[in-house]
């Protein structure tokens, strides 16, 4: 048995579900995919984080008797090229769009065998008894007790027999090769998966208090590493389980499982309203820009989006808020701002964002109610009282007393303040979007 192991989202050699059910020869590969990498500008800073780790992957599997292949290509050609020399490939597998698309054009080359690595469960393990899923969080999370209570999840274990199948492969990629720069990245993310766990544990036990404050360094930071699989939900799962206060962290690893069920079993959700709304949404560019340039006029949206322009990073909180803010201040469609936040998140995900950004627009599984709208002022007092968010960003408004960031259009009242006054009055937009929602028709 000749088998390609295809890494992709699992970029680890521990608890991997393709080196555990791996035999005999095994060739390693990784695929800088052209499809993908075609789209994103030249300063992404994921591929960044991307190249380094399949980088540090490569030299893992050299230390136990394997290596890794790297291809800059488009999938159909090198397994075209591949297939005559192996008997299948084994893979992790995600079910947005695209990946569906590009495994069964893989599969006309090269039988493929998929694992669920990525998440804890696989969706079809968690539906109801009469067979159909959950819409719910909370039943889906009650249904799968016998998972969450438990100690510890099963690890994979790697199979110590393999051998590196001898294929005439000698090719080394740069960055510069795929058409991209090194990027300065945030520098925890230079650190290992395992040590931000052990900081986290630290602070673990004020994590549900204190992870909605934007300057309060109260979460994992572990979101990244997760997405690209440089750790395992169950390695998360396991570390943090053990400790006394894990409960309010381990319930949000399963809205994201909650997320990829719903993609999985409801595929459409990727791009049309899950609740099936027609929802005569605007269609103001000029909002739009605003809004992605972090120019509204509205300090704690225009320091979020200015801040995920520079870092790609954004606090969940804030996503909440800019969210909200797009989908019912600007009543601008969901869509629009969860292409953005694709283009922009070192952590985008498509199930977990999808499903947020129709959770914050009323239009999804287990959303919030329509009438419910974020105030951004209201949520900048409570989460920044001081402002030393907006500050660290806006560094224009060093000096500005702290309550004119929080109340709206407080800052036309400096005079020497170039602010731009909001583009939207909040009260007024908030009622609109209401009405509007109200007789959306389905």
């Amino acid at each position: 048995m000749k088998q390609i192991l295809w890494f992709r989202r699992d970029l680890r050699i521990n608890d991997n579900a393709i080196l555990s059910n791996a035999l005999d020869e095994v060739f390693p590969i990784f695929i800088f995919d052209k499809n993908i990498l075609e789209k994103l500008p030249k300063d992404d800073k994921r591929v960044t984080f991307i190249y380094k780790s399949v980088l540090n992957l490569k030299k893992k599997l050299q230390s136990i008797g394997l290596d890794l292949a790297i291809f800059y290509d488009y999938p159909i050609n090198v397994f075209t090229k591949l297939q005559n020399n192996f008997d299948e490939v084994l893979c992790s597998c995600d079910f947005d769009s695209y990946a569906i698309r590009r495994d069964k054009e893989m599969e006309n080359i090269l039988p493929l065998k998929r694992f669920y690595d990525s998440f804890l469960i696989h969706p079809n393990d968690g539906l109801k008894i009469d067979g159909t899923a959950y819409k719910v969080f909370t039943p889906f999370y009650k249904n799968l007790k016998v998972l969450w209570a438990s100690d510890t999840i099963k690890e994979y274990k790697t199979n110590q027999n393999l051998k590196l199948y001898q294929y005439n492969y000698t090719h080394t990629i740069s960055l510069n090769a795929l058409g991209f720069k090194e990027q300065k990245i945030a520098s925890f993310l230079e650190k290992n998966a395992f040590v931000l766990l052990d900081e986290f544990k630290e602070k673990i036990s004020k994590y549900q208090e204190d992870r909605d404050f934007f300057t309060k360094d109260a979460t994992s930071k572990i979101s990244v590493h997760l997405r690209f699989g440089t750790i395992s939900p169950r390695q998360i799962f396991n570390t943090i389980k053990k400790h006394p206060s894990s409960e309010f962290f381990i319930r949000e690893l399963f809205w994201r499982e909650f997320y990829s069920y719903i993609l999985y079993h409801f595929p459409k959700s990727e791009y049309f309203n899950f609740k099936g709304k027609n929802i005569d949404w605007n269609e103001n560019e000029k909002y739009y820009k605003a809004w992605c340039d972090g120019d509204t006029g509205v300090p704690i949206i225009d320091s979020a989006m200015q801040h995920l322009n520079q870092t790609g990073l954004m606090h969940n909180r804030l996503r909440m808020v800019v969210a909200s803010f797009l989908t019912k201040n600007l009543f601008l469609p969901w869509q629009w701002g969860e292409k953005y936040f694709a283009l922009k998140l070192l952590d985008y995900e498509t199930s977990s964002n999808v499903g947020s950004w129709q959770w914050s627009a009323s239009t999804g599984a287990d959303s919030v109610p329509y009438f419910r709208v974020f105030n951004p002022y209201t949520q900048s007092t409570k989460f920044d009282k001081e402002g030393l968010f907006i500050k660290s960003v806006l560094t224009d408004l060093q000096d500005i007393e702290p309550k004119l960031l929080h109340k709206e259009d407080g800052l036309q009242t400096n005079l020497f303040l170039n602010y731009p006054k909001a583009i939207v009055d909040i009260k007024e937009s908030r009622a609109q979007a209401i009405q509007r929602f109200k007789y959306a028709n389905t």
